[in-house]
């Protein structure tokens, strides 16, 4: 077996992947799986941008754990990537010395380790939505080899990803790509594909929250719709107006470390008014393509897949799979109007600072799908929400490493016929029987030479 070891590195948390394939196999598809998987303690390292020396020593027990899963003698061959998301591209915005800090910090920890390390990057948010685009499609068997049996490759499903900071949609768009600047092209095992991808900054379900926390702080007593029925919690300025995208919101009389009570009223309807407000509807009014924000789409279609933040809220829910916007509605509103006490039963791993926020999370989900992307009642059930496939996670690493390391290639192995199976059948008798007469031609030819 091969192994190879990619660290995601988000907004609120590190996760390490290992991952392992048969040497003989590298470039086949669907042989890669996920053999461990570890949460490194702490928060995500962009929270390290004023002391970066201190982020390295949550890491030691994450890969003292991959060292015993990997075979000492192949530890030296296994590489090591690690990919940071949209809390580290809002830090190097930010403060792009803290960023390079953090990063060098890395790189000066992973070069100490036994393995290859083959750096420390900040990706792009279509990257990040490209890769998880493929990982979803790789682990479900969507890439196959373009040969006489598939010359047009097979129908891959869409991919919605919701991290902390930032959020990603990708999906195969059969609109003209000029009309939209957000499409990528992608040649794997000699297939185009033309994948729309866009990453909305600022609106990953944490920053989300806290550009909803700022909202509330200029127009109410700090009563929070989104937050159970008596549930309360004092929150520092710095938590919710410190970032990047709650800039705009930050009160005149600023002070960070000043404590914000905040009481949790459990008014799902209310809720869903004040989230309203998180999106801007109003940036262009010239076509269903241009939902919110400004941004130009094409129209959404086929099959997707919800991961991440998207999976974790509809477990809360008690929902999963796919299911209808009618069920989802009920459900959210059921679960935005029990009371604090209550919540603590109903959550199967209760954890306060989840528990909390899963009405905002499940009211943020409602309008980025439904007004933001424009999902309708038909539309809904085309969603699978998916944390895995088999054991393996949805999420970009996978896909980060396939592609830093050409195991996809963009050339299939295979001769490729443009032609279809039918077509291509018919052509493949029809030369056998010219091959088979031709044969007989010749041996009537060779029995006639010996005759004389």
């Amino acid at each position: 077996l091969f192994y190879g070891i990619v660290l995601d590195a988000g907004s609120s948390r590190t996760t390490v992947y290992v991952y392992e394939w048969p040497a003989e196999k590298e470039n086949d598809t669907g042989v890669v799986s996920q053999t461990f998987k570890c949460n490194v303690k702490g928060p995500g390292i962009s929270s390290y941008g004023s002391n970066p020396g201190a982020l390295v020593k949550p890491f030691d027990d994450c890969l003292n754990k991959v060292k015993e899963r990997i075979p000492v003698h192949l530890h030296k061959n296994t590489s090591v990537y690690l990919g940071a998301t949209a809390g580290m591209r809002l830090l190097r915005l930010q403060n792009e010395t803290a960023a390079n800090e953090v990063l060098a910090s890395i790189q000066s920890y992973f070069r100490a380790q036994p393995f290859e390390f083959r750096g420390a990057q900040i990706i792009t948010g279509p990257e990040e939505g490209v890769y998880g685009w493929i990982t979803a499609n790789y682990l479900m068997g969507n890439f196959l080899e373009v040969t006489w049996v598939h010359p047009y490759g097979k129908e891959t499903m869409g991919a919605l990803d919701l991290g902390g900071a930032s959020t990603q949609i990708s999906f195969i768009s059969e609109e003209p790509q000029e009309n939209f600047n957000s499409t990528l092209q992608v040649k794997l095992y000699g297939y185009n594909y033309n994948v729309y991808t866009h990453s909305f900054q600022c609106y990953g379900r944490d920053e989300a929250e806290k550009r909803l926390l700022a909202l509330l702080l200029q127009v109410s007593n700090v009563g929070n719709p989104c937050y159970p029925q008596n549930y309360n919690t004092a929150l520092t300025m710095k938590y919710f107006s410190g970032s990047l995208c709650t800039q705009s919101l930050r009160p005149a009389n600023y002070y960070p470390n000043q404590l914000v009570n905040f009481h949790g009223t459990g008014d799902p309807g209310l809720c869903q008014e004040m989230v309203s407000l998180l999106f801007n509807f109003t940036a262009c009014r010239d076509g269903e393509d241009c939902p919110f924000n400004g941004i130009h789409r094409p129209k959404v279609k086929g099959n997707f897949v919800a991961f991440s933040g998207f999976y974790y809220t509809i477990n809360a829910l008690n929902l999963s799979g796919h299911f209808s916007l009618a069920d989802f509605n009920s459900s959210m509103w059921f679960f935005c109007s029990q009371s604090w006490a209550q919540l603590q039963f109903m959550l199967p791993n209760f954890e306060e600072i989840y528990a909390r926020s899963y009405c905002f999370s499940a009211s943020f989900i409602y309008y980025l799908l439904v007004h933001g992307y424009n999902f309708d009642a038909e539309t809904w059930p085309q969603i699978h929400f998916q944390k895995e496939v088999g054991n393996s996670s949805i999420a970009w690493s996978l896909g980060y490493m396939l592609s830093l390391t050409n195991m996809i290639p963009a050339e299939g192995k295979l001769i490729q016929v443009p032609l279809k199976p039918s077509l291509f059948a018919g052509l493949l008798i029809f030369l056998t029987a010219t091959a088979l007469l031709c044969l007989l031609f010749l041996d009537f030819l060779f029995e006639k030479w010996r005759s004389k």
